[in-house]
């Protein structure tokens, strides 16, 4: 998590304070083109030519996307759109067929899990990660980086890393009590509700300081009692200056908290711009809904249709007393 309490937005000259990190969010991206591949004046990711083929399906290809440093960027789409595979191309858990990304100038592009979250790009998974059979505080203390203790020689020799272990431990509490899980401290993992999971995966994932946080559906299977609470931890990400690319389907939530919203179907970026502009895209509506959703018909369309029906009918008709005649 950035010791500074400020950032650059990308806007010359501007230097945000906390407290206002939204506002600043959303004038630096006041102007970008609200066009897909749009791009932006200080992104944090870029991706090109990113593909993923299984088979003769390509669920991926992305030809160009930026993320915006310091916003809360969502990615939608529907069902199968290629969200969650595009997040595991990112954040090395599969392999792109093609394509190139750089994080804060790094490429990324086939960088193992390990090293992509060590370079301080994070994420959580739908289907929560934490392990069961260790406690809580157990899995706090795995999220953090750079442990001496887990080499070999120095993990002989107690004093080489004793003092960063009650570092990591004292970090990792008072991470269980900003997320309302201290109470949990010692209960196994295994023992948690649903969404309580989530908090401690979120949680873990702060343990390593990251710059970037990526959420596959944070509020999936999260019960409505702990969603605001959960809601307000996204948010507060960005306050404290870490950049956030989310997918979510409530589309509720990604009009809440985001800063500006990219949408995925058949494995392309068809579009992005602010959340109220995204909503009202007629790209947006054909993608969740498909091209002729609730769509009046004109009475020269509906002539047109019934002629054709009638057409297919007497083919179907000919075909059938062609066969009888056989």
């Amino acid at each position: 998590m950035p010791a500074d309490s400020s950032f650059h937005t990308g806007v010359p000259g501007a230097t945000v304070q906390n407290g206002s990190r939204k506002a600043v969010a959303v004038a630096a991206l006041a102007d970008v083109p609200r066009e897909p591949g749009a791009p932006k004046p200080d992104p944090i990711l870029v991706a090109d030519d990113v593909t993923r083929r299984f088979g003769g399906l390509t669920a991926v290809d992305v030809k160009h996307v930026e993320i915006q440093r310091g916003a809360i960027t969502a990615l939608i789409g529907p069902n199968g759109a290629g969200k969650t595979t595009f997040f595991n191309l990112l954040t090395g858990f599969d392999r792109p067929d093609t394509g190139e990304w750089r994080f804060n100038d790094r490429s990324l592009a086939r960088v193992p899990a390990h090293k992509v979250a060590r370079y301080g790009m994070v994420r959580t998974f739908q289907l929560t990660k934490a392990l069961s059979r260790l406690t809580v505080i157990e899995n706090m203390r795995l999220g953090a980086g750079g442990q001496r203790g887990e080499r070999l020689m120095n993990a002989l020799f107690r004093p080489a890393w004793a003092q960063q272990e009650r570092d990591n431990t004292a970090r990792a509490e008072e991470l269980l009590a900003r997320f309302k899980l201290d109470t949990k401290r010692d209960d196994f993992a295994g023992s948690l509700s649903g969404g309580q999971r989530k908090l401690l995966e979120m949680a873990r994932a702060l343990m390593s300081e990251p710059e970037m946080v990526m959420l596959d559906e944070p509020m999936a299977g999260v019960n409505p009692a702990l969603t605001q609470s959960l809601l307000g931890h996204v948010k507060d990400l960005r306050e404290q200056g870490m950049t956030v690319l989310f997918v979510e389907h409530d589309m509720d939530m990604v009009r809440d908290i985001s800063d500006w919203v990219i949408v995925m179907a058949q494995g392309k970026i068809v579009a992005e711009g602010p959340p109220d502009d995204v909503m009202a895209n007629p790209a947006v509506i054909d993608a969740y809904l498909g091209g002729h959703h609730d769509a009046p018909l004109t009475e020269a369309e509906e002539q047109r249709q019934l002629a054709a029906a009638e057409a297919e009918l007497e083919a179907e008709h000919a075909a059938a007393e062609g066969d009888g005649a056989r």
